[in-house]
C-alpha cells in the first residue's frame, strides 16, 4: 500500500470561521472510503483542499507526496457535487474534451458505459434527465485511470436504481491500486461496498476505521453508529 493523501495539522479558516481544525489524516491505496459527517462538518473543504481548489490557512496537505497542484491534479479524478460542464455541448464533444485534456482518460471505456445506459453521445447534455446527467459526469470521472478518485455526493438526488448503477460503476472501474473517497449522507446505500470510513465533525476527524472493525467492536452498522454519534 502507498500513501495517496496525507494531512498534517491541516487548518482552514474562512475569516473567523474554522472549517478544518488541525486535521491529521492518512489515506492509503486500494480502498473504498466513506467521508461522513453532517452538513457544515468540513467534508467539502477537505475535498477542495485535496483537489487544489483551496489553500490551507496552516498545516500541510500532500497528494501523492506533492502539494496539490498541476502534478497532483493529473492523478486525481474529482466529481464535484454540482456539474461544471457546458450543457450546450454534446456528450461526444465532452468525451473528446476529456480525451484531449487527461492523458489517463479511457475513451473506449466511456463510450462502453454510455452504450450500456442507452445514452446517445450525440445528445446535448442539457437535453438529458437529471439522473442521466449525473451518470455522464460519473462516467467521465471513472473513465480516468487515476490514483485517487474523490466523489462529492455522487448518489444524491437520484432514484434507487440509478444509485445501484452508480455504485457498480465506481466498484468495477477504478484502478485497484487507487482509492476512492466518497463523501455522502446516504450511508446505508454505500456501506456494503466501503472498506473504511472517516467521521468528521466541526472540522475535526473523530473516527477513521475499517468498516469490519466497526461492526465487530460496536455490534452495529456504520449507518447505525453514524446516527448514534451525530444524533441531534
Amino acid at each position: 500500500m502507498s500513501i495517496l493523501l496525507q494531512c498534517m495539522n491541516l487548518t482552514k479558516k474562512y475569516g473567523q470561521v474554522t472549517a478544518l481544525d488541525h486535521v491529521d489524516l492518512t489515506i492509503e491505496s486500494g480502498k473504498l472510503i466513506g467521508l461522513l459527517g453532517p452538513n457544515g462538518s468540513g467534508k467539502t473543504t477537505l475535498i477542495k483542499l485535496a483537489c487544489g481548489l483551496l489553500t490551507p490557512t496552516s498545516g500541510d496537505i500532500r497528494v501523492l507526496g506533492k502539494a496539490p497542484g498541476p502534478e497532483s491534479k493529473a492523478e486525481v479524478a474529482f466529481l464535484p457535487d454540482n456539474s461544471y460542464l457546458n450543457t450546450w455541448l454534446t456528450v461526444r464533444q465532452i468525451v473528446s474534451m476529456f480525451t484531449e485534456f487527461y492523458a489517463d482518460f479511457r475513451e473506449e471505456l466511456a463510450y462502453e458505459m454510455l452504450a450500456q445506459l442507452g445514452i446517445s453521445p450525440d445528445k446535448k447534455l442539457k437535453t438529458l434527465s437529471k439522473g442521466n446527467k449525473e451518470k455522464v459526469c460519473l462516467i467521465l470521472v471513472m473513465s480516468r485511470n487515476a490514483k485517487l478518485y474523490i466523489l462529492d455526493e455522487p448518489i444524491a438526488g437520484v432514484d434507487p436504481a440509478t444509485r445501484d448503477y452508480i455504485m457498480s460503476v465506481i466498484i468495477n472501474n477504478y484502478n485497484p491500486d487507487a482509492s476512492v473517497l466518497i463523501s455522502t449522507h446516504l450511508i446505508s446505500d454505500i456501506e456494503q461496498v466501503l472498506d473504511e470510513v472517516i467521521f468528521i465533525q466541526n472540522g475535526q476527524i473523530t473516527l477513521q476505521k475499517a468498516v469490519d472493525e466497526i461492526r465487530a467492536e460496536n455490534g452495529k452498522s456504520v449507518d447505525e453508529l453514524f446516527r448514534e454519534v451525530f444524533k441531534w
